[in-house]
């Protein structure tokens, strides 16, 4: 049986070279299943529908809908113009604007691809006319957008929550302090690399500095629709005042009436053609979900996940090798397919081993959460990254190099940080006390 799932896995992979859609790889591994695996397909359809109607999953397309709204709201130029107030005239401070940017957007979002399309319009053609190069300033905001996967609220943690019966609140909270971490990180890294290679970057003049500051206030009263939308969806979460789903359906709803009368970014034809996208993504979105829900589910059937830990433990009993072997599997899967699939494949698989070297499964959240978002900017995958390449018009190899340093100097260690030490993804779950 374990060589048919092996088998099972290669045709996804194989699949998935060939270009074939998500959804259907994994239909095509469903079949393969029902075939050769001795599986009811029939009563594990069934079980499948009957998962999908769980009120969670609305919170999906909620945030998808969200994040496309808030792309052509006019929300994240507000928000940039009122950073680029305080740190935008230091030397590599647009770069600085660019990583908390992107944080406060995943703080709405719940998604990666949002930074990018939201703010990469706007903000690359302006670090490429302050003099940084275009495959820099591209790879620098695609690999801050994956902060949307880990800033809270996450929309993979939703996923992580429903599939493993855990907390979500607990899950959002326990990628807070990586999310955080990684945003220091990328932005000294950039303020050391503007300096290491001496970039002739454009800094503002003593004149554009003052004219800024006064510009203060106007800015911060045009930015605090922007900067209300956090405040109200993290606010409602975290003071029990509604769940992840109704948060994402109030910054859905909440970003139409700033889009249209307060910004002034939204036509009516616009608006519709934004919400046929969302729907459109939605629908790949959940279709996939289902087949990855049954797939998984086929695996636990069929006892995988306890073939996987005495498979590791047969290998070596040391925790620290262990952690490292789950790490590299988990990037891996985050290679070759999308963030929210990784999480509903592999969680149910990961969890018992992980638990069995004491590793509790809010902890477990924040370490698949780190390592499945760098995925999306690692290719063949590399959904994100491929977004970022269109949006700042730069080819593979110009932004290649960049996004390897950012990556290994600016987000590994924090990888390797959440695995080891516990305390900085479960520090601000323990404050609410959902350890």
């Amino acid at each position: 049986m374990l060589t048919i799932v092996l088998l099972d896995i290669l045709l996804v992979i194989v699949l998935l070279i060939l270009a074939v859609p998500l959804p259907f790889c994994f239909g095509g591994a469903l079949l393969f299943m029902s075939v050769f695996g001795e599986v009811s397909m029939k009563s594990m359809m069934l079980w499948g529908f009957s998962q999908m109607l769980n009120p969670i999953l609305l919170a999906s397309p909620l945030f998808i809908l969200s994040g496309t709204l808030m792309g052509g709201s006019g929300i994240a130029k507000r928000l940039l113009d009122f950073v680029d107030v305080f740190i935008g005239h230091i030397k590599g401070g647009l770069g600085v604007v660019c990583c908390f940017t992107c944080a406060v957007i995943g703080a709405i979002s719940g998604s990666g691809f949002t930074g990018v399309a939201a703010t990469g319009p706007i903000l690359i053609p302006r670090m490429v006319e302050q003099g940084y190069p275009r495959g820099y300033a591209t790879a620098l905001l695609t690999v801050s957008s994956i902060l949307g996967l880990l800033i809270p609220p996450s929309a993979i943690m939703i996923l992580y929550g429903w599939v493993t019966g855990t907390s979500i609140l607990a899950c959002f909270m326990s990628t807070a302090g990586p999310g955080l971490l990684i945003t220091v990180n990328l932005s000294i890294l950039n303020l050391y690399l503007v300096r290491r290679y001496n970039m002739p970057l454009d800094i503002d003049s003593i004149e554009t500095v003052r004219q800024k500051r006064k510009e203060l206030g106007s800015r911060t009263i045009n930015a605090l629709p922007a900067l209300l939308m956090p405040v109200i969806i993290l606010g409602g979460i975290y003071g029990g005042i509604f769940t992840a789903t109704e948060a994402a359906a109030v910054s859905a709803a909440y970003a139409i009436p700033v889009g249209f009368w307060i910004y002034k970014g939204f036509k009516k034809g616009d608006f519709f053609k934004l919400c046929r996208e969302a729907a459109t993504s939605s629908g790949a979105l959940m279709t996939m979900i289902l087949f990855c829900l049954i797939l998984s589910q086929t695996y636990v059937i069929l006892k995988v996940p306890q073939a996987l830990v005495e498979f590791m433990f047969s290998i070596t009993h040391n925790k620290f090798i262990l952690l490292i072997m789950v790490n590299i599997f988990l990037f891996t899967v985050g290679m070759i397919v999308n963030d929210g699939t990784g999480m509903i494949l592999c969680a149910p698989m990961l969890l018992p081993l992980v638990q069995e070297l004491g590793i509790t499964p809010i902890h477990f959240a924040a370490i698949m959460g780190v390592n499945l978002a760098m995925g999306g900017v690692t290719p063949p995958y590399a959904s994100i990254l491929y977004l970022g390449m269109r949006v700042g018009k730069c080819s593979f190899n110009e932004i290649l190099k960049p996004t390897l340093i950012f990556l290994i100097f600016g987000y590994l260690p924090v990888i390797l940080l959440t695995t080891y030490w516990a305390p900085l993804s479960l520090f601000i779950p323990s404050l609410f006390g959902l350890n």
